[in-house]
């Protein structure tokens, strides 16, 4: 199945989703008006992105198998993926509001919205909820239901733990690059970016599948999680990085948005790589011009980045990452047996960010 047609048969389990949860609302007496806005916040937050972590959770689930899903299996890995979709929200809704962030894909950030405004606290609250409601309805009576209800608890709290150091490392009115620093910058992406984006949805649907916490295969003992943890992980500091280094490089008719990075203050990886690199004089330019709204002081930044290297930097670094990773799948010992890892599961993901430009 090509990618659009996966993308509308996910999107088609969102509206037998979505229906449910207003049906639940219903059942609790709630008024119209609050229905009607329950059911806004829901279509205008969840389904709009790119839907790349929620589709995730299906694909593991079917390279798990080796097979098509059926119905009641697809259902179940829909679930799953709109849950890690409903997460997602519920970070952007939050986020946006921490940043004072006035769009989000193409349209008012939902604070912004009309006639929303702080209500997005609580909206944001509600569809972190939601997940919580959906995994009792349908998991509640799997031997793997207090595993997912873990996965998605921890998950959180981790992305949490690094919007906390993003946030008061790199505050958008504050600029002070004596905070900043690479190894801080992993542990950002680490915590806030790679836990929930790469590592939650391979993680929910091997519970799904009956991955257990360890097997023997080939005369070896695997712990599955712990190897989706050591391959995902750096691959989402990749994602990450590549992210980074495309809004410093990418034209906007690629990248498909003007980059903000420099303007906004970002603890990115571009400028943590420049601060290694620089000169006395290059990193007073830096700590003079980062983080201000100036097209010319912008661009005074960037001209620091060419300076030292950084498209240079990030080549080595690609290509280093790349071949680390190939290195970490290989050694997966792969078996026909259900229940345990597959390394396509690994090369799909690598294959679908090595060199993108957008």
């Amino acid at each position: 199945m090509d990618r659009p047609a996966k993308r509308a048969k996910f999107e088609a389990a969102w509206e037998r989703v979505r229906d449910e949860l207003i049906a639940h609302v219903v059942s609790k007496s709630m008024p119209p008006d609050a229905v009607e806005w329950y059911r806004n916040n829901l279509d205008y937050n969840v389904p709009g992105g790119k839907l790349n972590r929620g589709i995730a959770v299906v694909d593991t689930a079917e390279i798990l198998k080796g097979a098509a899903l059926d119905d009641d299996e697809y259902h179940k890995a829909a679930i799953l993926g709109w849950g890690v979709e409903l997460l997602q929200a519920f970070f952007l809704v939050s986020d946006d509001i921490m940043d004072s962030t006035t769009t989000r894909r193409g349209q008012p950030s939902w604070h912004h919205a009309q006639g929303i405004g702080m209500i997005a606290l609580n909206d944001a609250i509600m569809l972190e909820s939601t997940i919580y409601y959906l995994l009792k309805k349908h998991f509640r009576d799997t031997p793997y239901y207090v595993d997912l209800l873990e996965l998605f608890h921890d998950t959180t709290f981790q992305t949490e733990m690094g919007q906390l150091i993003d946030l008061i490392t790199a505050p958008e009115d504050h600029v002070d690059l004596s905070k900043f620093s690479l190894d801080r910058y992993r542990l950002i992406v680490t915590f806030k970016t790679a836990y929930y984006s790469f590592y939650l949805p391979v993680a929910l649907a091997m519970l799904m599948s009956g991955v257990p916490t360890s097997y023997t295969l080939d005369g070896r003992t695997i712990e599955p999680y712990k190897v989706a943890r050591s391959i995902l992980l750096p691959l989402g500091e990749y994602f990450q990085i590549q992210d980074d280094f495309l809004d410093f490089s990418a034209p906007p008719e690629v990248l498909g948005k003007v980059g903000t990075d420099v303007i906004n203050n970002k603890c990115s990886w571009c400028v943590n790589t420049a601060l290694v690199l620089a000169t006395p004089s290059q990193r007073a330019v830096l700590d003079d011009n980062y983080g201000r709204k100036d097209a010319a002081a912008e661009a005074r930044v960037k001209e620091v980045f060419e300076a030292v290297g950084v498209r240079e930097q990030y080549a080595k670094y690609e290509a280093d990452v790349h071949r680390r990773l190939v290195e970490k799948i290989a050694v997966i010992p792969e078996g026909a047996e259900r229940g345990t890892l597959k390394r396509e599961i690994f090369t799909t993901f690598l294959e679908k960010i090595y060199q993108r430009t957008m």
